[in-house]
């Protein structure tokens, strides 16, 4: 089995950890400071991963360049802007619809490698977007009693918006993303990710900081009284993170984000082995049909 792909199903299994711990956070601080924590409590661990493997492995660091700082700078106010709308969708009723437009990402990904880098995707890979995505959407809405026609009937809701709003702007992010770690050169795909993931997210605490200061100062409060948390929510966001650099970097953002949707199998398991939660038929299509999906991706 391919690296990146080794690497993408361990990352989407950590980002459904980040997940539900940031789910958490929203019911005790709000938007800004729940966003801020997957930044803030992330950067000791983005250093530790850049002095791990050059002082403990030995690699350079690369040397960064304009085309680089560019990038990145686009990637991380396009992947705060994104979270920041994924998380006030917690608060919306209609939740799980927000979810399943936000699961867009993928397709939307492979139109923006396309324009920015020249990425080329197979009809391989465009099948098992559309196949996971077609499952991902059926397990979205299973529990909310919202079919096909609901789903179409809230298109021009606010909550679709900004489940159409995330994915797109995560998309945007990711092929940022790629093209940042790509434009380093080198010395290898783990260094690469590294000094990305690192320069993102300090830069993306920064404007989180500043942000908080001025628009809701309390929420620097609620932060630090749920530092535990937050902390685990920074170890494991960073961790996701670098693997999606790293695996970004090896292969095209459409194609891991494609391979990412299996993290709804990870959500799914969890609400059925952890909370023993009831499964419906309608769940079980959806998750037959990521795995077809991701299937198609790895074999075709």
């Amino acid at each position: 089995m391919e690296t990146w792909v080794l690497i993408t199903i361990a990352a989407a299994f950590l980002q459904n950890i980040r997940s539900v711990l940031q789910k958490h956070l929203k019911g005790v601080m709000g938007t800004s400071g729940a966003t801020f924590v997957r930044f803030g409590f992330g950067v000791p661990f983005a250093i530790a991963f850049v002095a791990l493997l050059v002082l403990g492995v030995g690699y350079p660091l690369p040397r960064p360049n304009l085309p680089f700082f560019g990038w990145v700078i686009l990637a991380a106010v396009a992947q705060i802007t994104a979270q920041a709308f994924l998380i006030q969708m917690f608060s919306h009723r209609n939740f799980t619809v927000g979810t399943a437009y936000s699961r867009t990402e993928p397709a939307q990904a492979a139109l923006f490698g396309l324009i920015f880098l020249g990425d080329r995707v197979s009809a391989g890979t465009l099948a098992a977007i559309a196949i996971s995505l077609v499952g991902v959407v059926l397990i979205s809405v299973a529990r909310s009693g919202a079919g096909a026609s609901a789903l179409l009937r809230s298109v021009f809701s606010r909550t679709a918006a900004l489940g159409l709003a995330s994915g797109t702007i995560f998309g945007i992010a990711a092929v940022g993303y790629r093209a940042a770690s790509l434009s380093l050169d080198g010395p290898n795909f783990m260094m690469q990710a590294a000094v990305t993931l690192l320069v993102a997210i300090v830069l993306q605490t920064v404007i989180m900081l500043v942000w908080m200061a001025f628009k809701s100062p309390g929420e620097l409060a609620r932060v630090r009284a749920a530092w535990k948390i937050s902390a685990m929510v920074g170890l494991v966001g960073a961790t996701a993170s670098f693997g999606w650099f790293m695996a970004m970097t090896l292969q095209t953002a459409a194609a891991v984000k494609a391979l990412a949707q299996v993290e709804m199998i990870f959500t799914f398991a969890s609400s059925v082995l952890i909370f023993k939660e009831h499964v419906n038929r309608l769940e079980i299509f959806g998750c037959i049909l990521i795995v077809a999906g991701i299937l198609v991706l790895l074999l075709v």
